[in-house]
């Protein structure tokens, strides 16, 4: 697996931008996002293949940066469970928790978003290692 987008936002109901790389530092999170400095929540991490589906439920394309992730993966499912370890390049993570949906969805990318990706969000994790994230860094998951 392979990081296809990274996403930061710089405060809330603010549009994310797209980056080709950002710094992850460690116990904080990515620097130029609104959560960088929050004690968990430092970056979320999705799936394009589950963004698809998704894509394919509502009938129109779902934008990786419209669902205010911070990074795409190009497919697999994305571990959920508490204190499973994630590594991308360098950086260590670990999962916090599942990154349900955010009502917001439905706004940014339109009736029923919320609904499609429901169970597809993603998690939450926290910073390990402070390194640099970049768009085509591996991403490697625990085998189960």
């Amino acid at each position: 697996m392979r990081i296809v987008a990274i996403h930061l936002a710089p405060g809330r109901r603010i549009p994310t931008r797209a980056v080709d790389a950002v710094v992850a530092e460690a116990g904080k999170g990515l620097v130029g996002d609104r959560y960088h400095g929050t004690r968990h929540r430092h970056v979320t991490l999705q799936s394009r293949e589950a963004l698809d589906v998704a894509a394919a439920q509502l009938g129109r394309p779902v934008d990786s940066g419209a669902t205010r992730r911070n990074i795409t993966v190009d497919a697999g499912e994305i571990p959920t469970k508490p204190g499973t370890r994630i590594r991308i390049a360098d950086v260590d993570l670990e999962v916090v928790r599942v990154s349900a949906p955010c009502r917001l969805l439905d706004d940014w990318i339109g009736p029923g978003a919320a609904a499609a990706l429901s169970r597809r969000g993603g998690s939450v994790c926290r910073v390990l290692s402070t390194g640099t994230l970049q768009v085509g860094d591996d991403v490697v998951f625990p085998q189960d």
